[in-house]
């Protein structure tokens, strides 16, 4: 007998099932982070092929957007003894070529300056950030823009345009657009991603899944 031969040929065998394990277990790994992101998209597809060249993330409508916003409204300011003021639901309006959005609000006045309630129009841009805290999309980087009362005098208009900065915040100042879910999240960290920037588009707003910093 030499016993050298078969001691080598079983260590030539085990060698060559430890790398074809390894193999398998490299491809059925990359099969399932495969599997785990098209089904992560299957569940939240809304992309638009605009939105497909942006990479791995979740697309968010024009409608969700609005629907997130709606219990917000309407909101109130008021200027006790001379002025209140009402915004109504915006109207938005995206921009993806400034990756930013303007929000066109109506606004009923009313109160002792005036002789009787007048409807208005707010104007205001705003930029989006993503809040960790509470997996939140926020309007942030507020812009007043205007505010017009075509039913009112001139002079009357620039008085109450003196609120128009203080109006803006007080209707959008980090109000929340959209909201992941805790699953959301155990999915993207099942994956090794995190939520990272958000685009506005042609359609609503999308967010990047980015790979974890280590």
């Amino acid at each position: 007998m030499k016993p050298t031969a078969p001691r080598r040929l079983r260590g030539m065998h085990n060698g060559a099932m430890n790398r074809d394990t390894l193999t398998r277990r490299n491809w059925l790994l990359h099969c399932g982070m495969w599997v785990g992101t098209s089904a992560m998209h299957s569940a939240w597809a809304t992309d638009t092929p605009e939105e497909e060249d942006m990479g791995p993330g979740r697309a968010v409508s024009m409608e969700q957007l609005l629907t997130m916003l709606k219990p917000h409204f309407p909101v109130g300011y008021q200027v006790p003894g001379f002025l209140t003021l009402r915004v109504q639901q915006p109207r938005l309006k995206l921009l993806p070529q400034d990756n930013r959005m303007h929000a066109d609000m109506a606004v009923v006045a009313d109160g002792p300056a005036l002789n009787r309630a007048q409807t208005g129009q707010l104007n205001v841009g705003f930029g989006l950030r993503y809040e960790a805290s509470d997996r939140t999309v926020r309007a942030h980087q507020l812009r007043f823009n205007s505010l017009q009362f075509a039913g009112l005098r001139p002079e009357a208009v620039s008085l109450i345009q003196v609120y128009g900065p203080a109006l803006t915040e007080a209707a959008l100042q980090e109000v929340v657009l959209h909201q992941l879910e805790p699953r959301d999240l155990t999915m993207l960290d099942a994956l090794g991603l995190q939520p990272g920037a958000i685009r506005i588009t042609a359609t609503g707003l999308h967010i990047n899944f980015e790979p974890k910093r280590l």
